[in-house]
């Protein structure tokens, strides 16, 4: 963790005040209309990064901003950001949201909630009349999911200097278009909104967001302080074999890229099933050339999310990958491309003891939580002190469809954001 701003051990009485004045039925009344941007049949939401769903929900949480007085203004990788000015207008602003971007088949909550609390800690505050010695900004950080531009995160990375710019304009979707192409698209939609300088050091970042796992649900508590990020490791994995007929080259004689790849896929499994119960890897893409019922596979292409709570354990597995689709090549070329390796993270005492008093303060049942997910906090934690609420997920369920938080739920939780954002603003 970076930078030099003294944290407040807990929220005043005015913070305190303006967090009782969150409107949780407005809250909600905001995240069913982001909803709609990207809709599914099913109830869920598509509205993955710098597609069309994600230019409109990006104007609409721009035009509440604009009711309340907020700057709007956007960066080179297209994070965006509503500015509450401070009296201080020149001090290191405090920061809070999340992403708008969504899996292919995600819900209405992941990501959208964190964006939204923060606006309506925004509201709340300026309802009570605090005026903040410092800036407070509201992000939408870009590309958080990954889902339609891999690697994920490609906002808050680009931002705090963790990957080049160049290097992910150039990285391309599954139909050949790079983010580069996308994101001039989204930039020509939003022609009017003033651009700003990439990066800065900001003098904290809260991060709110739906738990995603099963453990406060299961505990009875409304709202869960964060204290660190499992450790994640992303490999593309290529095998390409030899294409041919499926009724008439002999088995013996076929390199079959998708025999091999499953021999990979078991090994991997085989080696994560043998450290225990710590470690969690995910094959969630598995594309075949040319998905012919009668032609032996000619090319795989398949992904390895691999995560671990314990760094040397994370480095040991990942780097077996290599290896371990090595040895189960059978006659096919393989090459495995690392895209990211982040390793676990322990968020700053002082910032989670802040949350922690927020909640005490306001009667809402709370209790520690790791975070299995990734976030963009955990980029901004290596800029400045930074911290994340949960509030939980209807069984555990996230990235998908059936994705539920409780409405009282997501109130408490922006009502400790507003507590904390209030007390580092006014500090």
């Amino acid at each position: 963790m970076a930078g030099d701003f003294v944290l407040p051990q807990r929220p005043g009485a005015a913070a305190v005040a303006a967090a009782e004045g969150v409107d949780g039925d407005r809250l909600w009344a905001r995240l069913m209309e982001m909803a709609a941007h990207g809709a599914t049949e099913a109830g869920g939401v598509n509205r993955q990064a710098l597609s069309d769903a994600d230019i409109a929900a990006r104007a609409l949480l721009r035009s509440w901003g604009a009711e309340l007085g907020l700057e709007a203004s956007v960066d080179t990788i297209g994070n965006l950001f509503l500015r509450l000015p401070g009296k201080d207008d020149g001090a290191a602003p405090v920061l809070s949201g999340s992403h708008l971007d969504s899996q292919p088949t995600g819900g209405k909550f992941d990501g959208a909630y964190g964006v939204l609390a923060a606006l309506e800690a925004v509201e709340a505050m300026q309802g009570a009349g605090i005026e903040p010695a410092r800036p407070i900004e509201i992000v939408a950080w870009t590309n958080e999911e990954g889902s339609r531009f891999s690697p994920g995160m490609m906002g808050s990375t680009v931002f705090t200097g963790a990957r080049e710019l160049d290097t992910v304009l150039a990285a391309r979707d599954g139909e050949g278009t790079t983010v580069g192409a996308a994101l001039a698209r989204v930039l020509d939609a939003e022609g009017d909104v003033p651009k700003r300088q990439l990066g800065g050091r900001p003098a904290a970042f809260v991060e709110a967001h739906i738990e995603q796992g099963p453990v406060l649900e299961a505990a009875g508590k409304s709202v869960g302080v964060v204290t660190g990020i499992e450790g994640k490791r992303v490999f593309r994995v290529t095998v390409i074999g030899k294409m041919g007929h499926a009724g008439t080259v002999p088995q013996g004689e076929r390199q079959d890229a998708v025999i091999a790849a499953a021999a990979m896929v078991t090994a991997i499994g085989d080696a994560v099933a043998a450290d225990g119960r710590g470690a969690k890897f995910t094959v969630g893409m598995f594309n075949v050339h040319p998905n012919a019922p009668s032609v032996i596979p000619a090319k795989v292409h398949f992904s390895v999310d691999m995560r671990h709570a314990d760094a040397v354990k994370l480095s040991a597995l990942g780097d077996g990958i290599v290896r371990l689709c090595g040895e189960n090549g059978m006659g096919c070329e393989v090459d495995v491309n690392e895209l990211s390796h982040d390793a676990p993270l322990d968020f700053c005492q002082p910032m989670r003891s802040l949350i922690g008093a927020g909640s005490g303060a306001l009667a809402i049942p709370s209790m520690d939580v790791f975070s299995g997910a990734g976030h963009d906090a955990r980029h901004l934690h290596y800029l400045c002190p930074t911290g994340m609420i949960f509030v939980p997920s209807r069984g555990g369920i996230s990235h998908s469809e059936d994705e539920w938080t409780e409405p009282g739920h997501l109130a408490d939780g922006a009502r400790v954001l507003t507590a904390v954002l209030a007390t580092l603003a006014t500090a």
